[in-house]
This record gives structure tokens, sequence and C-alpha cells, in this order.
């Protein structure tokens, strides 16, 4: 039955791209975000939906779809780049097979990506592609965040939609990507026009930002409760009344940590002391692994190169408690351990050229909007409110999202997550279309201006 629903939702809304191609790239969106196939249990797994929509995207905006003020930015140049420095690394990579395997769905990522913003060239656009992609994304939140709110939950143990630990099923970066939805959820909430922001609309924002909360604690992610911290800073920023909210943050701090679970709290503890969490201190001695790993290859090793690292390391636990606690030291060997930091795995796996395209992707990215930001800014200083303050509004939250998920790529390998890679083709999106809307060059006179005619004289 869940099958029957899920292809009859998605041919629907097939069946609208006939009318409105644009209907295709929405249908991708859903379909990359929530993974439906994954969802049913019988014939939707045999059904090849994410391929189809992505045809049907590309060949509707290709072949039907209307391209007046689409534009090619330099950030799409820089995801092209990318895209074919990651070829290059793969045909060379340590381990060819993990490596095709992973190319297989980081392409596409890149490529839409990269594709994007040629159909949002409307706020109308722009808005519906924000829209689904938070709406896509709150489906598999709102379940996490009831199931958290009931009791269920911890460290590897929390149940989602679907039991597959990969991609934004896994706790750690449906952590990231919760608290980077959060600003948004918000802007959508204040500056939506496909649903107008009436009472119902602030309820269900309030109630998935609540969830989005819960993902981490849920979860059991340290890397979200960092996430947490740094947006509440970054939001400082734009609130009118900064004490205020500062204040009522510390207290909603106060009294939400009483509820807390006492192995969330725990587990919350290592981030002071790594060194007594074996999972941490693995990642220490990956990261030191890649750093020795590209001294021999600056180029990278291509995809999942981290399958080849070993190494020894120590770990110490304290057992006891007051005067009897006492320290135990653990000698651990591992091998074959991912890179549990997107920064670590850009390196590793495409050198240091494929870092260079990605810090720099990602520092114009922060650039633009922060640029955005000043342009709409000034004229809400200025008194000029009118329709201007949906691009500063949506260039906030969209920075926003961009600095927690940079701040939660520190700990989490999600380089390439497709999720994060529509943000930055929503960035690119509103970039493009400020430019062609509000940077209009003065064209050039060449007619000749005929000379004003006196004034005839006053009876």
């Amino acid at each position: 039955m869940i099958d029957i629903a899920l292809l009859g939702f998605i041919a629907l809304v097939l069946t609208l791209g006939l009318k409105r191609p644009f209907a295709w790239v929405l249908a991708y969106i859903y379909i990359d975000v929530v993974a439906p196939q994954k969802i049913g249990w019988g014939i939707i797994q045999s059904v090849p939906v994410s391929m189809i929509a992505f045809a049907a995207a590309f060949g509707g905006w290709l072949l039907l779809d209307n391209k007046q003020g689409s534009r090619f930015t330099l950030r799409q140049g820089l995801i092209a780049l990318l895209l074919g420095w990651c070829f290059f690394t793969t045909q060379t990579a340590d381990f060819p097979v993990e490596a095709a395997t992973k190319w297989a769905w980081v392409w596409k990522a890149l490529v839409f990506a990269l594709f994007l913003p040629l159909t949002l060239r409307t706020r109308l656009r722009i808005e519906a592609a924000v829209l689904v992609m938070v709406l896509s994304i709150s489906t598999i939140i709102i379940n996490g965040g009831i199931k958290t709110a009931l009791g269920s939950g911890g460290y590897g143990a929390l149940s989602l939609l679907v039991n597959d630990n990969t991609g934004l099923y896994e706790g750690s970066i449906l952590s990231t990507a919760a608290i980077a939805v959060i600003p948004v959820a918000l802007w959508l909430a204040r500056h939506g026009t496909v649903f107008k922001p009436d009472r119902w609309v602030k309820a269900f924002a309030a109630g998935l930002i609540f969830a989005c909360l819960l993902i981490p604690i849920g979860t059991a992610a340290r890397t979200g409760l960092v996430c947490i911290g740094v947006l509440g800073v970054l939001m400082l920023r734009s609130a009118k009344r900064r004490f205020l909210y500062a204040a009522l943050a510390g207290v909603a701090l106060l009294v939400a940590v009483p509820f807390l679970p006492q192995s969330y709290l725990a587990r919350m503890n290592t981030i002071a002391d790594h060194e007594g969490d074996e999972s941490a201190s693995t990642r220490v001695q990956v990261w030191n692994w890649t750093l020795d790993y590209v001294a021999e290859n600056p180029l990278g090793g291509g995809f999942d190169a981290y399958r080849s690292n070993k190494f020894t390391y120590e770990t110490r636990t304290v057992i006891g408690e007051g005067n009897n606690r006492t320290i135990k030291s653990e000698v651990v060997t591992d091998h074959g351990r991912a890179y549990h930091s997107s920064y670590f795995e850009m390196l590793g796996e495409q050198g240091w050229p494929g870092l260079f395209l990605w810090l720099l992707l990602h520092g114009l990215g922060l650039w633009q909007m922060e640029r955005i930001r000043w342009l709409f800014g000034r004229r809400k200083a200025e008194g000029e409110e009118g329709t201007a303050t949906w691009q500063w509004g949506l260039a906030t939250a969209l920075q926003q999202a961009q600095v927690v998920y940079l701040v939660g790529a520190l700990f989490v390998g999600i380089a390439y997550q497709p999720f994060i890679f529509m943000l930055i083709g929503l960035q690119c999106a509103l970039w493009a279309y400020v430019r062609r809307t509000e940077y209009r060059p003065a064209k050039a006179q060449f007619r000749r201006v005929a000379p004003e005619k006196p004034a005839a004289a006053s009876v």
C-alpha cells in the first residue's frame, strides 16, 4: 500500500510537469532528499524513480522550459571544475571499485547543483525550490522528532523512515542538516508567498524548528550540539533585540537540561575529553594519517582512499567516582576508518586542488550572500522596506545554513552531500537573480537629444 501511495504521488507530480516542466525539478528535489524508493518494500524499489525524475528535469528544461533570465555564474563554473577533477581522480583512484560506487551518486549531486540555478529565474521558482526542500527534509525530521519526544532514540538507535544509515538518514548528517534548515524555515514563515505567513504557517514552522532541535538529542550526535550553539550565535547578528534573545535562549537551555537523557549528557561530555572516547580518538588519528598521505600524494587518492589507513593509538577511560577514580589505558589498532571530516575527506580524496576548489566554492558563497545582505540592508536602513526584504532575509538564511554546515563538516564526512549542494544551487540562483534585477548598467545613448523649447510667457 505504501508503494502504491508513493508511486501515485510521484506519478501525479510528473504528470503536472507536462503542463509546467519546472515541476519535474521539484520532483527530483523531493526524491533526492526523501529517497521514497527506500521507504517502500515492493515494486517501488525496482522502479528507477530518481533517474526518471533526473532525466525529466533536464529534458524538460532543455526542450520545453523558457530560458529567459537564466544565468551561468562563477560558482557554477567552480562546481563544473570540481566535477571534472573528481572524475579525473576516480580514474586513478587507489580503490577503483569503491571509488566508482561513490562516483555514481557524487556526479549527480554536482551536476544537479550546477543545473538547478538555471531553472530558478524568478522569485516564485526560488521560493518553490526552498519550500520543497524544507518540506522534504521535514518528512524525516518530524518523524525523528516525534520518536525522540516519545523516548525513542540514542546513539545509533533512533529509527527513522528507513532502516538505512547513509545520507540524510545517518544521525550526525541529519543533525547537521536539521539545524542548518532552521533559518531557511524561518524565512519561509516570514516571507513566503506560496503559503502566506498566517498563524497556521507560523505554528507549523515552530513545530518543525522544535523537531529540528530534538534531532541532535535523538541521535546523540555531538555535531548537532555544536551546530546549535553556532546557529544561536549567528542569529544574534540579525536579531533586533539581541539581549532579550540571548536571555530567552539561556532560560530555555536551563529548563531543557533536566529533561535530557543521561545517556545524551554522558556522550556530550566526551566533547571536552576526546581521549576517553574511541570514536573521537580515531578521528584525530585519521586526520594525522591524511596529512601524511597527501604529503606523498598531493593530488589525492580518489574516493574512499581512507581504506588504506592503519594506525595504533592509546585511549584513556576514567573508572569509578570520587576518590576511587582510576584511569584505564588501552592500546587500540585500527584500519580503514573514514575521515569523519569533510575537509580531510576532500583533502585525502581530491588532494590540494580539490580542497582548494571546494573551499573557494564555499568562501565565495559566504561573500556573495554578505554582498546581498549589505545591498538590501542599506536600503532597509534608508527606510526602503518594500518587497526587497525577502532577498535580504533569504541571503541571511542561506548564509547561516552554510556556516552551520561548514562547522558541522569539521566532524562529519559530508563534503558531497546532495542536500548541501542544493543549498549552494539556491545561493547561485539568488545571486544571479539579484545581479539581473538590481545591477543594470546604463545603456549608451547614441541618439541626439532635442533641445528643450522655451516656456511660453504667462499672460
